[in-house]
């Protein structure tokens, strides 16, 4: 549960208790203003439901990528290892045949 969908949960009862409260003793003003708070916590609930939605639905997508890059790291930086021990072997050949 993210901070929004838990400030909306909040809200919401909140607002519930005014209205509540608001009603039983006559108060309309403070009756309308819990179920304002109400729509305003569904509001930020359903915020954050959506936020969480994006994550669950980018993070399978963020991992493929991921290991793709892992992957195309591992084809560009064998090759190089390679050519650089062929290289090293080709120095070592020269010195050697070079050597006094």
């Amino acid at each position: 549960m993210n901070r929004d969908q838990m400030s909306g949960k909040v809200e919401q009862a909140i607002g519930k208790v005014k209205q509540c409260v608001g009603r039983t003793v006559g108060n309309e003003k403070l009756a309308s203003r819990g179920v304002a708070d109400q729509a305003k916590g569904v509001a930020k609930e359903t915020w954050g439901n959506a936020k969480n939605a994006v994550k669950e639905v980018r993070r399978p997508h963020r991992d493929a990528l991921s290991d793709k890059a892992h992957q195309m790291r591992g084809t560009i930086s064998q090759p190089m290892q390679d050519n650089k021990e062929k290289v090293n072997e080709k120095i070592a050949e020269f010195k050697q045949r070079h050597s006094f």
